[in-house]
């Protein structure tokens, strides 16, 4: 059978996608995918962006919650003004922010002033572990440290009578139970108790005097000299447990004096770490990637009647720590996470009062 002339004109009017055609819409769609390729990147580094900025968010507040909490307890529980630590003949300068193995953890970490415990020390371009250096800090590259001091509420030293073994040596307390306190205060060695390292404040009819303790028994506290934080000095000439040995009704506190600062792991610049330092004891990290930490203080002049704002270095300059009315806290971040080179950096601040330490109206 033959086909019709109008059928085969039909099939031969019937055409396909010529080259050009071919060519315009592989471009065309090429346009299309790599539009979506850019959107979908562009989409991812947002999101890294997102999770950088939160995940430093929440490393550097959580840092800034707990040097809050510090700083906002400093001069709680210590007498008014603080504490002169051993001075006279046979005294030499007392150490804060160093453990037992003898390691000290900032650059200078001598009590200011002829060895006096105040409720704050700052310390002013002295917040790097051996004087390191933070690459990614910014410049200036100015890192401070501080150290708080206050009063420990938690283990009940004072429902224990105390007494000296020897009157006239402070190298040792008696501990009994006092009956007045039902139940009776746990032992001293218990957990949370007293530690090798702690600072323990002793008061009485004579005075006030801190002592480091270096050995622990069941019902006594050891205070030998030579300890890592040269507080004991049982031969100084005043201002030393000895010296308040033959003292009535003596009482015991724990002292928490803690300190922060940056720390540089060796051996090759790794990442910078902001360390919490307890009395003489380890320290330990409170969070990773803080590149820069500083602290500006507010405090009252009792020269000039006014407030000095945001002093950096108020012991440079001879302000009494004891008149700080306020602390100003600045915290630099970078994301742990790269995305590529690239890293998010951010700062953080805050201002913290002084309740515990002197308080000055200056509108009176």
């Amino acid at each position: 059978m033959k086909m019709s002339k109008q059928n085969t004109e039909s099939q031969n009017s019937e055409r396909g996608f010529t080259l050009l055609e071919l060519l315009v819409s592989i471009a065309v769609g090429l346009i299309v995918m790599a539009a979506m390729a850019g959107l979908f990147k562009a989409g991812m580094d947002s999101a890294m962006v997102v999770t950088q900025r939160a995940e430093t968010q929440q490393n550097m507040r959580a840092a800034i919650d707990l040097m809050v909490k510090d700083i906002g307890m400093a001069g709680a529980g210590l007498p008014s003004g603080g504490i002169q630590l051993p001075a006279g003949a046979g005294s030499s300068a007392s150490r804060f922010a160093c453990d037992q193995s003898g390691t000290c953890h900032v650059p200078a970490s001598t009590y200011p002033n002829t060895n006096y415990m105040y409720g704050i020390i700052p310390g002013f371009s002295n917040g790097v572990e051996g004087n390191a250096v933070v690459p990614a800090a910014p410049p200036p590259a100015i890192n401070d440290s501080i150290t708080s001091i206050y009063t420990d509420y938690n283990f009940p030293l004072w429902e224990y009578n105390i007494t000296f073994p020897v009157p006239g040596n402070g190298t040792a307390i008696t501990l009994t139970p006092n009956p007045a306190y039902v139940p009776a205060p746990p032992l001293i060695g218990a957990a949370g108790g007293i530690q090798v390292g702690d600072l323990i404040m002793l008061s009485n009819t004579l005075g006030t005097a801190v002592g480091e303790v270096t050995s622990i028994a069941p019902n006594e506290i050891g205070f030998a000299d030579l300890d890592p934080l040269n507080i004991n000095q049982n031969g100084a000439a005043s201002n030393n447990i000895a010296a308040i040995s033959n003292g009535a009704n003596t009482v015991a506190y724990r002292l928490f004096a803690v300190t922060y600062y940056i720390t540089v792991p060796p051996p090759n610049g790794e990442t910078p770490r902001l360390m919490r330092q307890v009395n003489g004891l380890a320290p330990v990290p409170v969070a990773d990637n803080i590149i820069n930490l500083q602290f500006s203080y507010d405090i009252y002049n009792s020269t000039t009647s006014a407030l000095d704002a945001n002093q950096t270095n108020p012991l440079g300059v001879g302000d009494s720590p004891n008149l700080m009315q306020k602390i100003n806290l600045v915290v630099m971040g970078q994301s742990v996470v790269n995305h590529g080179n690239r890293s998010q950096n951010l700062y953080l601040a805050t201002s913290i009062s002084a309740r515990n330490m002197a308080f000055r109206n200056r509108y009176q």
